[in-house]
Parts: structure tokens; C-alpha cells; sequence
């Protein structure tokens, strides 16, 4: 197999080249030209064609270089377009083909790098475009019930004659926006335990046929003249029941939320559903409504900051359970996951 000379050996190949043509130019002079022409200005005329040789034969040598180097350059502005065959460039010494070759390694780890600072300063972006997001929408939950609070109060605080049953009834409205801003504080949180992964599964086994009616009372409670029906069935599972409290109770308001029937919870052979007969969902977006901050034009779909169904994902998640989702517009949605 050829290997390629490195540039010292390439260099001394051509010199001594050089020197046995101009020994054998030389020595052919002597023999074919008369004795009588060899005289000073043959021995002048022959070191002028020699030099002249000599330079021919450098020069053509800083050319290859030159041409090489021009190669190397070329591949140094190329960064955007290395690919597999610049290191299969033929060169004519060792030392230009180990540059190439360590030139065409440096590039593609420097694209690498660069690809890597691409994608962090897209996530850094996106992160920036979330918490963006989550301010706006955290302005935008807390502002109902801030400017209701502060309506009521002012309005008690201005009239001392207000009557004690239309008195009591402010306060209470007070009473649920305040506890409608605690709702979204604890969502809040809990879903930055989410995000930095500090949430922990506290397991414990209950009757989820229990929880759900006792979650079904409490809501029926805050959403007078609502009817909630569930099933009566027992099971005993094994799970974390504070979240699995907060998953019962957001899938059972968004129903209520979003429709004017009654809503039916059922337990079978293992599976949770709550059955609505609302507004429904389009199927384009019932693989979106899970997502944090994510809302509907169609029915101003709105899960308290868009939290609510990213939280139960997240809690069904963490006991390696799936969400499951049928809906369609008008005629309502079932929402449903299986424990078994």
C-alpha cells in the first residue's frame, strides 16, 4: 500500500531530483559539446541554467503547498458544510492530510457545540415564553376574584347601613374569592413541585368509592343546585389520597364548570369516569388540554390558569396511570382512567 511521504521527505525527494538532473545534464554537456567550446562562459551558462532549474523546481513546490494550504483554508470557511469526504481529500505529504483530518474533527466539534448552545438558548427562550405565560395568566386569575374582594369590602366599608342578610352575603362572596385565590396559590405550588421534581408519592391504602362521594358532597355544597351522581362501589387502592383527592376534585368541577346537567362519576371493575354532557371538546384540541397554560377560543376553556388538567396528568403520571379522554362538541365529554 502507497503511504504518502511527510513534507521533509517530499522536500528532500525533489532536492536530490534536482541535483542528479543537473549532475546528468551536466555530465551529458561535457560529453556532447567539444572540448574546445567548454571554456569559462560553458561552465557560467551551465550554473545560470542550473539555477534557473532550480527555482523551476521550488517554485512548483511552494505551488503544491500553496494549492494545499488553499484546500485547508477552504475548509476552515466551510464550517457549514463538512461532511464525510473532506477527510478523504487526497494530499500529497502526511503533514497536510493529519491537518485536514484534525481541521475536519475541530469543525464538526465546534458545529456540535454550537448546535448544543442552539437548543439551550431555545429552551432558555421557551422557559422565558412559560414563565411569561404563567404571569399572565397568574394576572389574569387573580384579578376576578382581587377586584371582587375589594368591591365588596369597599362597598361595606362605605355604607354602615347595609342591611345584615345583604352584609352577611357579601362577606361570604369575600369568603369563596378568598378561598378561590388560596385555590390557585395551592395549584401554584404544587405545580412547581412538579416541576422541580420534589413532589413525592405519600401512599396509603383507602376506599376510593368512599373519596369520591365525600368529594362529590363537598362540590355539590359549593356548586348549589348541581347534582353529582356516583356510583356505589368500594375499592381499596393503594395510592397517594391528598393527590388523588385533587385529581377526583378537578375532573368533577371542570364537568360541573362546563355543563348545566347533572354529572355522573362511575366506578367499574377498577375504572374511574366522569361523565358530562357539557359543551364537550373539539378533536383537535383534546390532546392539548392537558397542557400547563393551554385554553380553547371555542369555549374559553380555562382549568384556573390552565393548570388543572396538566395536574391531574401529572399526579396520574407519578402513580404510572393515563388520563384517557373522549369528547365531542355539544354533546359532552367522559373523562376516565383505570386503577387496576
Amino acid at each position: 500500500m502507497y503511504k504518502k511521504p511527510s513534507l521533509s521527505a517530499y522536500i528532500r525527494a525533489k532536492l536530490i531530483t534536482i541535483v542528479i538532473f543537473e549532475v546528468l545534464l551536466y555530465s551529458l554537456g561535457l560529453i556532447l559539446i567539444p572540448q574546445e567550446y567548454q571554456n569559462h562562459y560553458f561552465h557560467v551558462s551551465f550554473f545560470i541554467l542550473s539555477l534557473i532549474i532550480t527555482f523551476y523546481f521550488v517554485y512548483s513546490m511552494v505551488l503544491e503547498i500553496k494549492k494545499e494550504l488553499k484546500l485547508l483554508e477552504k475548509y476552515l470557511s466551510g464550517i457549514d458544510s463538512i461532511d464525510e469526504t473532506n477527510e478523504k481529500t487526497s494530499y500529497f505529504t502526511k503533514e497536510f492530510e493529519n491537518i485536514n483530518m484534525r481541521l475536519v474533527h475541530l469543525l464538526r466539534k465546534i458545529k456540535k457545540r454550537d448546535s448544543k448552545k442552539r437548543k439551550y438558548t431555545a429552551k432558555i427562550k421557551l422557559k422565558n415564553r412559560q414563565r411569561s405565560d404563567m404571569l399572565s395568566a397568574i394576572a389574569h386569575e387573580f384579578r376576578n376574584p382581587i377586584a371582587a374582594i375589594m368591591g365588596y369590602a369597599q362597598t361595606l366599608n362605605d355604607d354602615d347601613e347595609i342591611p345584615p342578610t345583604l352584609r352577611k352575603k357579601f362577606l361570604n362572596k369575600i369568603y369563596n374569592n378568598g378561598e378561590k385565590i388560596e385555590e390557585l396559590l395551592s395549584r401554584l405550588l404544587l405545580w412547581n413541585r412538579f416541576e422541580s421534581g420534589e413532589q413525592k408519592l405519600q401512599l396509603s391504602k383507602f376506599d376510593i368509592g368512599l373519596l369520591l362521594k365525600d368529594v362529590a358532597m363537598n362540590l355539590e355544597e359549593k356548586y348549589k343546585n348541581r347534582k353529582i351522581v356516583v356510583s356505589d362501589e368500594v375499592l381499596i387502592i393503594k395510592a397517594d389520597k391528598a393527590l388523588i383527592e385533587i385529581v377526583l376534585k378537578n375532573l368533577i368541577e371542570n364537568a360541573l364548570k362546563y355543563s348545566d346537567e347533572a354529572v355522573e362519576v362511575r366506578l367499574e371493575g377498577g375504572k374511574v369516569s366522569i361523565i358530562d354532557r357539557g359543551v364537550g371538546i373539539s378533536q383537535e384540541n383534546i390532546e392539548k388540554v392537558t397542557k400547563k397554560f393551554f385554553r380553547t377560543e371555542e369555549h374559553s376553556w380555562d382549568n384556573s390558569m390552565g393548570l388543572g388538567l396538566a395536574i391531574v396528568k401529572q399526579i396520574l403520571k407519578l402513580h404510572n396511570i393515563t388520563l384517557q379522554i373522549k369528547s365531542q362538541e355539544h354533546q359532552g365529554s367522559i373523562f376516565s382512567f383505570n386503577l387496576s
